[in-house]
């Protein structure tokens, strides 16, 4: 399985921006993913989840409330909708992927995943 992620650059504080993770390969028709994001010095962060039906979705408690995942039809690409950034998102985003025959749980944990993206760097200035 191979995950691509796209969208990442560099905004202003206050601006919006869109990620998306495209999943290929020998993957699952369906599956629970996830945006994680590590900025420098920090351990890797929960963003959002999204369970293997699409149904259920998690955030993380620092970005409840502006940002929006959503996973299309086929199952196979995630977007991450980010409003309102602030400079303190500012981190390396990676997707991830975790086969499972389970619907309704969103994995908050990075161990639980499978699959990872090579990540996409979003900077936000102040």
């Amino acid at each position: 399985v191979q995950l691509q992620a796209s969208g990442g650059g560099s905004v202003q504080a206050g601006d919006s921006m869109r990620l998306s993770c495209e999943a290929s390969g020998r993957t699952r028709s369906r599956a629970a993913m996830a945006w994680f994001r590590q900025a420098p010095g920090k351990e890797r962060e929960f963003v959002a989840g999204i369970d293997r039906s699409g149904t259920h979705k998690d955030y993380g408690d620092s970005v409840k409330g502006r940002f929006t995942l959503s996973k299309d039809r086929t199952q196979n690409m995630v977007s991450l909708q980010m409003s309102s950034l602030k400079p303190e998102d500012t981190a390396v985003y990676y997707c991830a992927q975790k086969d499972t025959l389970y619907n309704g749980i969103v994995y908050r944990h990075s161990d639980s995943y499978d699959f990872w993206g090579q990540g996409t760097l979003v900077t936000v200035s102040s």
